[in-house]
């Protein structure tokens, strides 16, 4: 009985889908950033199999669909971007083989209208470059890099260290961070001035104090032998912390001090992570993006101390990145994903 009656209370959330577009070929990233100042979140769709980086221009209520504009034209396998402001840096020329990855970094600023492309000028050339997002230092929003692997190891171990690194806005030069994580980094999260790492070796912090940059572990992730160790993915909120583990794992981990919890394995390419609080009854609840075959978007709640799965849509997405946004102001978390096998990117909107 109990069962049965988390699971109707679990079916609560509703979420609308409304197709953005269709032919995103390798569909990688979302973004959620408001690209033309009007105080609206629109979506920057990154797709490694397309030369262009677009995005879509949030319509606001009842004014159309979602116009789709280019910011540049001339790339070559994008993986990631994050926004500094105003600009956008990308990085590209990515190869699952790190030692063929050769990761270009490119810093992008926009032209004179929305429409106009924007100027592209290579920043850096750091191999296997990968994860990028904005965090802020001493005040300031700085870029962080994080590379996939070392260059010069090999599958299936990628025994070797990981050069994780940041760009200033303005002077664009790298500096470094650590070279303390090894094996695959697949994940990073930003909350605030500190820095999560997901890899081989499990859940790290970074913080920047006194000059220098201070690393903290947080756990060791799958307990596994090497490879199948540590975290591929990690996601924080204010009581918890969510992981997919191992790297492109199907397990989803909730972490609430040192205690490791296991609630699904079921996933067949766990790619994509984020934490929000979709009800709006104050605890948040946990979202995962499948990108394997059978796939979907998934969200776990927790309901009488038991985390509770809901598909929010099928293999129709198979998700590599989600994010999770209010897109049209109406007070709700809605989501957005896009598909690399799917081509595709949706608008989940939230209606409960």
């Amino acid at each position: 009985m109990l069962s049965l009656c988390l699971l109707l209370f679990s079916a609560d959330l509703r979420f609308s889908p409304h197709l953005i577009a269709s032919d995103l070929k390798g569909g990688y990233q979302v973004v959620a950033a408001d690209v033309n100042q009007d105080g609206k979140p629109d979506l920057i769709a990154l797709a490694s199999g397309m030369s262009e980086l677009v995005w879509f221009q949030n319509p606001g209520v009842g004014i159309g669909g979602w116009q789709r504009h280019v910011i540049v034209r001339g790339m070559t396998a994008m993986i990631n971007l994050a926004v500094a402001g105003r600009a956008i840096v990308v990085a590209d020329h990515f190869a699952n083989d790190p030692s063929k990855s050769e990761g270009h970094v490119y810093l992008l600023e926009p032209g004179a209208t929305p429409d106009a492309e924007w100027t592209k000028r290579e920043i850096d050339r750091i191999p296997s470059s990968h994860r990028l997002r904005t965090l802020q230092l001493e005040g300031q929003p700085v870029v962080i890099n994080a590379p996939l692997a070392d260059p010069t190891t090999r599958p299936p171990d990628y025994r070797g260290h990981i050069p994780l690194v940041f760009y200033r806005p303005g002077v664009w030069k790298r500096e470094l961070i650590s070279t303390a994580e090894e094996g695959i980094m697949h994940g990073i999260y930003v909350k605030k001035d500190l820095l999560y790492t997901a890899s081989f070796l499990g859940i790290h912090t970074y913080r920047f104090a006194g000059g220098a940059w201070l690393r903290k572990e947080i756990t060791k992730g799958d307990p596994a032998p090497w490879p199948k160790s540590g975290s591929s993915d990690v996601a924080v909120g204010r009581r918890f912390l969510a992981a997919i583990e191992p790297w492109h794992g199907s397990q989803v981990v909730v972490y609430e001090g040192r205690r490791r919890q296991v609630i699904d394995m079921s996933l067949k390419e766990g790619h994509t992570l984020e934490v929000a609080d979709f009800d709006r009854d104050g605890k948040e609840e946990i979202l995962a993006g499948d990108r394997g075959a059978g796939g979907g978007v998934f969200v776990w709640r927790r309901i009488a101390k038991q985390w509770v799965r809901q598909a929010v849509d099928g293999p129709g997405m198979r998700a590599n990145s989600c994010v999770a946004v209010d897109l049209n102001a109406d007070g709700r978390v809605d989501i957005a994903c896009i598909g690399g096998a799917t081509t595709n990117l949706i608008w989940y909107e939230n209606q409960l």
